[in-house]
């Protein structure tokens, strides 16, 4: 609905207390857990197939993208995901899921480290060599993410309280790695090399970085900062909806985006807390009313893209403005905009609306049985994004297995 230019709008936005902007939001109830029809089943079949033709035997590390070697902490940690959720479903048996898992553990446990200390950035997929992100081979590294490693330590208690019997490889890929580096007064550091020397920085922003926190604390660190989300808290109204938006720049080039990727994990992994619950509402809010408005479905987020840049942030609200695309260095990319498949899948697993099965039902269509789920449908044109990705089959899978078992990291108690 647009605004008449005498309306005020539906949010009032202060600077002393950002977090009131959600008092009067009323999260959206969460789906029934406990379906599972026929489709979801053949979708999670075309999901799990991209995991078959892309995992490495040798290693037990998978293409971050079809037939291209190369891999982060984060994808590693989605491919756990995918694993534990192609169990629940019964794709896989107990012990096909525990043979995978063990031996890239394994592999984890044996990796050559950034100077010593945590995982090197990215990885060549079948030799576990340091790579750059041209999966070209670096003797030192490029440094390392918080953020792609508390992503994967997440996934670690997922599979502990799944697979107890793996829980000794878990430990012993935790003493290997030397988290500790990591965490800095409550907060996550990344280590990033700038002329050969090593330069620790804050990592995380609003959404991504409690998500991250989430991660860390079950395993006992204190990320009281990284949790706190109202300390770097700005609210933007998009369609009416109280947008929480990070006040600190993003790769130091343009002001933080909010795109739907940490709060779908969060739902889909965790299950929701207060916070998330509303924020994610919000979010989700924000598409459908674009959609109303303008007819044009809208399931925004971080995607790799099938050609040249690659990846885009498909924001909510980004570089100062709604609905934008960005780059990795901060241009704007509008034409880039994708329905994505994940985000899709995600909020209809979470939220059950008419609007997400609507979006479901619009994607359906691009399951490519002998490939995998592609990134989704581009906005400008309607043609197919045809990227096929770790991430976007991972989130598929994990969407599936909480409409019938709820989010992951309870699912087995």
């Amino acid at each position: 609905m647009k605004l008449k230019s005498n309306e005020k709008p539906a949010v009032e936005l202060t600077d002393a207390s950002p977090m009131a902007a959600f008092d009067d939001i009323t999260p959206l109830s969460l789906a029934i857990v406990g379906e599972t029809s026929q489709d979801d089943l053949a979708y999670a079949q075309i999901a799990w197939r991209y995991f078959e033709n892309n995992t490495h035997p040798e290693t037990g590390l998978v293409n971050s993208a079809d037939k291209y070697p190369s891999t982060t902490m984060w994808e590693t940690g989605s491919y756990f995901v995918a694993v534990i959720s192609a169990n629940l479903l019964g794709l896989i048996d107990e012990q096909e899921a525990k043979s995978r898992l063990s031996l890239t553990l394994d592999t984890l446990t044996k990796i050559r480290l950034f100077d010593d200390i945590l995982p090197n950035k990215a990885y060549n997929v079948q030799t576990a060599e340091l790579v750059n992100y041209a999966n070209k081979p670096v003797e030192r590294g490029l440094g390392w993410s918080a953020l792609d490693i508390a992503r994967l330590v997440g996934t670690l208690a997922q599979i502990t309280q799944h697979y107890p019997e793996l829980a000794p490889q878990v430990n012993a890929l935790l003493d290997y790695w030397d988290l500790s580096q990591m965490v800095e007064d409550g907060q996550l550091i990344g280590g990033n090399l700038s002329d050969d020397m090593l330069r620790r920085d804050q990592e995380g922003r609003v959404g991504y970085g409690q998500y991250a926190a989430k991660a860390m604390m079950l395993f006992g660190f204190d990320m009281y900062r990284a949790y706190d989300a109202e300390e770097h808290l700005m609210i933007k109204d998009v369609l009416g909806q109280p947008i929480p938006v990070d006040d600190r720049l993003h790769r130091n080039v343009t002001p933080a985006f909010v795109v739907s990727e940490p709060y779908v994990f969060d739902g889909l992994e965790f299950g929701f807390d207060a916070r998330s619950h509303r924020f994610a509402t919000a979010i989700y809010k924000a598409q459908e009313a674009r959609y109303t408005e303008t007819g044009i479905l809208t399931a925004v987020s971080e995607s790799h893209l099938d050609e040249a840049p690659y990846f885009v942030y498909s924001s909510v609200w980004g570089g100062g403005a709604p609905w934008a695309v960005m780059t990795f260095q901060g241009d704007r990319l509008d034409s880039k905009r994708t329905v994505t498949t994940k985000t899709a899948f995600a909020w209809y697993a979470l939220f059950g609306t008419e609007y997400a099965k609507e979006l479901v039902t619009a994607l359906a269509p691009l399951g490519d049985p002998d490939r995998g789920w592609p990134e989704g449908l581009y906005e400008a044109d309607g043609s197919i994004n045809g990227s096929v990705t770790t991430n976007t089959n991972a989130v598929v899978l994990a969407a599936l297995a909480f409409r019938a078992f709820g989010p992951l990291i309870r699912s087995a108690q």
